[in-house]
């Protein structure tokens, strides 16, 4: 199966670029023998013409303009046909690598999403049927069920990003505007991280009574976007920070973590549909590419903007601004 996925490209670009070749040869070819068909036919004209005709000048030179502008009118339509071939070969080019390349994230985004399913499947029903066939202690059963709703949950985020994904590319998303109050939200995916997450250490500096006009799912969905981000991409040995500002007329939000940090080249692409970064790390690291793309399409939506910057002394800083 690789091999023909590796195969297949390369026989489409073999016959586009031996196309492509074929048809700039041929418009040579049509340019040479065009020359030549008008110095032949200059050649015939001034044959038909003596020196003792009268007005044998005026003959000639009008010939010879002849020539000179058929030559200048081949000329212009070869360069003409030239560019318009040069123009549509990249631009069927780049259609056709960006298809590929479109392709290929799907392929890996039903990759990842069936194993981001089974997992938390697997993880659930082993762990109900262990409660049912042993008679376990209160501590025991206590864990197993928390990490059962921690799956649980793990399953209803994502399944969320991908109907929210599917909404806003077609469109039938409609966003609500309410005021809310942005700090409330915060808090409450702070705290439900912390419960789903008892082992990781969250701090958090939230300015009180922060108020948005805004859609308080989507706004939600973001927040714990980026603090499953923050959780996912660093050691359970460090802590991820979570501050909420308001200076003036705008609303901030940062979300620290201390993990491998994203190199410069990649601080765009991360925000891309189904983008992952292709280091060993990130491989290892559960996701589909859709949690930052999300977030950028819904902090847009409410008239935001959202960057990432270096943390120090490791780390990614992700950075809200509405």
């Amino acid at each position: 199966m690789p091999i023909f996925k590796i195969k297949k490209p390369r026989t489409i670009f073999f016959i586009y670029w031996f196309l492509l070749s074929y048809i700039l040869a041929a418009l040579i070819w049509w340019f040479i023998a065009l020359i030549q068909q008008n110095s032949i036919m200059t050649d015939y004209k001034l044959q038909q013409i003596t020196p003792r005709q009268l007005n044998y000048q005026q003959g000639y030179n009008n010939i010879e303009k002849e020539k000179k502008r058929k030559t200048t009118q081949f000329i212009g339509e070869g360069i003409t046909f030239l560019i318009l071939i040069i123009a549509g070969a990249v631009i069927v080019f780049r259609a056709v690598r960006r298809q590929f390349r479109q392709s290929q994230q799907e392929h890996n985004f039903m990759m990842a999403i069936t194993h981001e399913l089974k997992t938390p499947i697997a993880v659930t029903k082993l762990n109900l049927e262990t409660l049912q066939k042993h008679k376990l202690e209160e501590a025991q059963q206590k864990k197993l069920i928390a990490n059962t709703i921690q799956e649980a949950s793990r399953m209803n985020d994502l399944c969320n990003n991908m109907l929210l994904a599917s909404q806003i590319e077609s469109g039938g998303y409609l966003l609500v505007h309410e005021q809310l109050n942005f700090s409330d939200i915060v808090n409450k995916c702070i705290h439900d991280f912390i419960i789903r997450y008892p082992e990781r250490k969250i701090d958090s500096s939230i300015d009180p009574s922060v108020l948005v006009s805004g859609d308080m799912l989507l706004l939600q969905m973001a927040v714990n976007n980026l603090l499953y981000n923050a959780i996912k991409y660093s050691s359970k040995n460090t802590t991820v920070f979570i501050s909420l500002k308001s200076k003036g007329d705008k609303i901030l939000l940062s979300v620290k973590d201390e993990g491998k940090g994203i190199a410069d080249d990649e601080k765009q692409k991360i925000f891309l549909k189904y983008y992952r970064v292709g280091n060993l790390h990130t491989k290892e690291a559960k996701g589909t590419g859709l949690g930052l793309y999300l977030t950028k399409n819904i902090v847009q939506q409410h008239n935001g903007s959202i960057n990432v910057v270096n943390n120090t002394p490791q780390g990614s800083i992700f950075e809200i601004s509405i």
